[in-house]
């Protein structure tokens, strides 16, 4: 796993990005993504002072994991996880090599497996699929503190 950090240690809205990156090449990969998110975000919180609720945290962990098994599990090579934090939010980016966009289906209670996009797209303020000159990204934002004013129903795909 190979990881670069970006940022100072500066005032949270200073214009340095606070984000970090690793490849991953094989299924090992997702429990060590899943710790990058949480020791990320421990990081946020503690270097930075940006609250980060335990929803939060749960959530980015959960989003990482479905994410990055996703892209080992359906293309090949390695996947690239980078985690930034932007407005207020934990942006959860994956890359992989396949081409084929994945489908969020419609909820189905009898359905067995296949859920997790759907979960994905469920818990996040932001969600969005790109093609990239190689491959495809998909882009998750989960805001860092709680919201108890429902801004989470007016979430809109990136």
């Amino acid at each position: 796993m190979d990881q670069e950090e970006a940022g100072d240690g500066r005032h949270p809205l200073a214009t340095s990005a606070i984000s970090v990156s690793a490849a991953f090449e094989d299924d090992t990969g997702i429990a060590e993504a899943r710790d990058m998110a949480r020791t990320f975000l421990t990081r946020v919180q503690a270097v930075h002072g940006l609250p980060v609720s335990s929803r939060a945290m749960g959530m980015v962990q959960l989003v990482v994991s479905e994410l990055v098994t996703n892209a080992r599990k359906y293309a090949p090579g390695p996947c690239l996880l980078t985690l930034e934090i932007a407005d207020g939010a934990a942006r959860i980016s994956v890359w992989d090599s396949s081409t084929t966009l994945p489908a969020i289906l419609a909820p189905d209670p009898g359905r067995v497996g296949q859920h997790g996009l759907e979960i994905v797209a469920a818990v996040c303020v932001g969600f969005a699929i790109h093609r990239e000159p190689v491959g495809k990204r998909i882009t998750a934002d989960v805001m860092l503190a709680d919201d108890p004013g429902g801004a989470l129903a007016g979430r809109q795909m990136l």
